[in-house]
């Protein structure tokens, strides 16, 4: 078989077997596929497409190019859940203790953050002596204990699709949606889970800025999950603006603890609770989604999950102090309010201009090799549909700096300010099975 003829297929418009896909994978990861033919394919890719088993060939491959974890340990259904990213998004920190409240297994591998805010791990590690690094038996041990553990994700998780996500980021492929799609689920069927729960974002802050955008890759990926044997249900959520008030790491936790103790942020509690619902009906545990969305919503005003949640810090190492006790996490030295000029109604906040302020305040990494700040962040005063005054506080930063001019800057672009009241942003669009 030779490479030029799989290219030569592809731009052609022909359906690859899973003989060439495997041959490809199997090539570009050993390194006997140079970088300029698998540029030429990803490009012929983005161009004509894949069909439904292509996509599905494609994403098992690239699963099995590296090591899989092997969770049959583990006692009970695993699902996991994934978030295509968002400004403000700390729903794992919510549906984790929901579900693991339920009697869910919950194992989750983590990544750190590139862009915008830290990622899981970032933000877990603000609270002090949390530790994500453990051995396997470890991490088994501890989901069977306490139902929910979250481990950084092992080096040689996909690495195909590691090579090939480097690769498309410099040759203009990235927006595919068959490699996007490819790209998320093989590190998801890698991870082990038995199924998958997907929160697809939508707005001026996902990945996905529009609708149909995002219908199509959800699509894309449950159809993918149900190829492979993995029962998968993706939610097509809103991200128009940061999810809750408070973007940044210990600020995040913080805000996510908050709404574990009763605290009724609307967007994080109905997004976390539909997730959850979701997750825990494919485990078995509920017969419906209705029937599971009541019985998580008592766990949350219960405390159980709560509890949960405190329990799983205390396991890695965390010092649960920080979570009885708030006012412990990181906190910046200086706050500095970002007003608003006129009178009016907030009509947009462009989530992308919020979160590159809360990466210029050292929330998030420019480069991956940026050290995060903890302590830094952003606390939106206003929301979409919220009236405010000249001179109100649309937002508060949280900086080390006492004039962080970039960041101000960055959130003032962000709001936009009308005469006329906007309607609430609908959170949930749709669900896809």
């Amino acid at each position: 078989m030779r490479m030029v003829d799989v290219i030569l297929r592809k731009r052609n418009g022909s359906e690859l077997t899973s003989e060439e896909i495997d041959y490809f994978i199997e090539g570009y990861t050993n390194g006997s596929i140079p970088d300029y033919q698998a540029s030429a394919l990803m490009m012929a890719i983005y161009f004509k497409g894949m069909t439904e088993k292509e996509t599905a060939r494609l994403t098992k491959a690239m699963a099995e190019s590296g090591e899989t974890i092997d969770l049959s340990g583990i006692e009970g259904h695993i699902v996991d859940k994934h978030s295509t990213g968002g400004v403000g998004d700390k729903i794992t920190f919510i549906t984790g203790p929901l579900v693991a409240s339920a009697g869910v297994p919950v194992a989750k591998m983590s990544g750190r953050g590139l862009g915008h805010t830290g990622g899981t791990l970032d933000k877990l590690e603000s609270v002090s002596g949390f530790h994500i690094e453990m051995s396997k038996e470890e991490f088994i041990e501890n989901v069977n204990k306490n139902k929910l553990s979250v481990a950084g994700q092992t080096g040689n998780l996909a690495p195909a699709d590691k090579k090939l996500y480097a690769l498309r980021d410099v040759t203009a492929t990235v927006d595919s949606i068959p490699l996007i799609a490819g790209s998320i689920m093989s590190k998801k069927l890698a991870s082990g889970a038995d199924s998958i729960v997907l929160d697809v974002k939508t707005g001026t802050g996902a990945f996905m800025k529009t609708l149909e955008e995002s219908r199509n890759l959800a699509e894309e990926m449950v159809n993918i999950g149900k190829n492979l044997g993995r029962n998968t249900i993706a939610v097509i959520s809103d991200m128009n603006q940061p999810l809750g008030y408070e973007v940044g790491n210990a600020n995040e936790i913080r805000e996510a603890v908050e709404v574990l103790q009763g605290k009724r942020i609307a967007d994080l509690r109905d997004l976390g609770l539909e997730l959850a619902s979701h997750m825990t009906v494919l485990a078995g545990i509920y017969s419906s989604y209705e029937e599971a969305y009541r019985g998580l919503e008592k766990n949350l005003d219960n405390g159980k999950a709560f509890e949960a949640f405190r329990t799983f810090i205390g396991a890695q190492g965390g010092d649960t102090a920080m979570i009885d006790d708030l006012s412990k996490l990181p906190s910046a030295p200086n706050h500095i309010e970002v007003t608003a000029d006129t009178d009016g109604f907030v009509a947009e906040i462009d989530a992308e201009s919020i979160g590159v302020a809360a990466m210029y305040l050292g929330a998030g990494r420019a480069t991956k090799d940026d050290k995060i700040n903890h302590a830094v962040g952003i606390t939106l005063n206003k929301k979409i549909g919220d009236s405010v005054k000249a001179g109100e506080p649309l937002a508060i930063l949280h900086s080390e700096q006492s004039e962080p001019n970039d960041s101000i800057k960055k959130v003032k672009e962000a709001y936009r300010v009308s005469s006329e009241q906007a309607p609430k942003k609908q959170l949930i669009y749709e669900v896809i099975k």
